[in-house]
């Protein structure tokens, strides 16, 4: 389990995120997670072999072919399920990455330990999106403990 600390680290050291699984649909969590993370300052690289450009970034098949087209890729963000992670965790150190991000759901503990005994922090079953927020002050506030839930934003603010 990665501590508050750890992730802040992360997050601030990490600036390149190859997004593997990203969909260039818009209504996807992938999609979503991505491009809050490029409107944040980071370098979205996507990982979609059926989609030659995603946000206005080239896409690739592959987190090696990336790498060997000169992109440097310092996190490694898997929106994939888990029994895809073992050949993407691979690559992750193979091409020198400092991060394996698991998203919400996806755990594989051996590519963990693996990728731990290769030098590189992981963080499973987590929203690197959620995560940034929480950390960095993104979190919506509107309508935090007014005990009435609903999605219409409120027009003035209460006090």
């Amino acid at each position: 389990m990665s501590t508050i600390h750890e992730l802040r680290r992360i997050l601030r050291t990490c600036r390149t995120l190859a997004v593997v699984g990203l969909s260039p649909q818009w209504h996807r969590p992938s999609y979503f997670a991505a491009k809050y993370m490029q409107e944040h300052g980071y370098r979205i690289v996507p990982i979609n072999p059926s989609a030659p450009e995603i946000l206005g970034q080239r896409s690739y098949p592959s987190v090696t072919a990336a790498a060997q087209a000169g992109e440097k890729i310092d996190m490694v963000d898997c929106f994939r399920k888990s029994a895809d992670i073992p050949p993407i965790a691979e690559e992750a150190m193979a091409i020198g990455a400092r991060c394996l991000w698991l998203q919400i759901g996806v755990v594989d503990e051996a590519s963990a330990a693996k990728a731990r005994a290769a030098g590189l922090d992981v963080v499973m079953d987590r929203c690197v999106k959620i995560e940034h927020a929480r950390l960095f002050g993104g979190l919506n506030w509107a309508g935090v403990d007014t005990k009435v839930i609903s999605a219409r934003r409120p027009q003035q603010l209460f006090y």
